[in-house]
């Protein structure tokens, strides 16, 4: 089962996302806080493989959570789930740590498979929020003197695009016509040429390096 914290200071919003979760046995709920500062010390304490969080909180928000949180719990993925608009605020997780962004309007059907994909490592991106990453990024990248990319093959190239829109293995092995094994082995290159830890800092550094820019 995947150990799940749920953090929103709405106690109707955060009881409302429990008792969905526990109605699927695949996930379990061990946790709740309403606020940043009891988040970090759960996760700090039970190092779930995903944590649920509220982007806007009184007190420490989402964003200082996240940062703290991906520091005391390195393996726990950071969801957020919002209702925010404020791009400034989405970047700043981004940067944080976050790894999925989703809105709160989202069905419940898609909430719990967007929340296995997540604790998985995927990253499970809102299209409007994509959008709102691709802007950013787009912003910040400058023609650098090298290619952030220039040891990679066009294939993964490919597989890391795929990765980075937030396609599991078997999408994109599905996408791209190849076996799962060879996309994992893809993803292993990739990761060890350009020096990244796991998937998420290689969904992070795709974004932040310009290669999600429309081609």
């Amino acid at each position: 089962m995947i150990r799940i914290i749920v953090v929103d200071d709405h106690s109707v919003v955060r009881e409302g996302l429990c008792s969905l979760l526990r109605t699927d046995p695949r996930f379990n709920v061990i946790a709740e806080a309403g606020d940043g500062m009891t988040a970090v010390a759960l996760c700090d304490l039970h190092q779930p493989e995903l944590v649920l969080l509220d982007l806007i909180m009184q007190g420490m928000d989402g964003v200082e959570a996240t940062r703290r949180i991906r520091s005391a719990s390195p393996r726990t993925h950071v969801m957020i789930l919002t209702s925010s608009e404020d791009e400034s605020l989405t970047m700043q997780a981004f940067e944080a740590g976050a790894q999925s962004f989703l809105r709160k309007s989202i069905r419940g059907e898609y909430l719990l498979d967007a929340v296995e994909r997540a604790a998985k490592g995927d990253a499970v991106l809102h299209p409007g929020i994509a959008q709102q990453i691709l802007r950013y990024t787009s912003r910040r990248t400058q023609s650098p003197p090298r290619n952030p990319f220039g040891a990679l093959t066009e294939r993964e190239l490919e597989v890391l695009r795929c990765l980075a829109a937030g396609g599991s293995n078997a999408k994109i092995a599905a996408t791209l016509g190849i076996a799962e094994k060879t996309v994992r082995a893809h993803l292993s290159q990739v990761m060890s040429k350009l020096q990244l830890a796991d998937r998420t800092e290689a969904v992070a550094y795709a974004w932040r390096e310009g290669l999600m820019r429309p081609q």
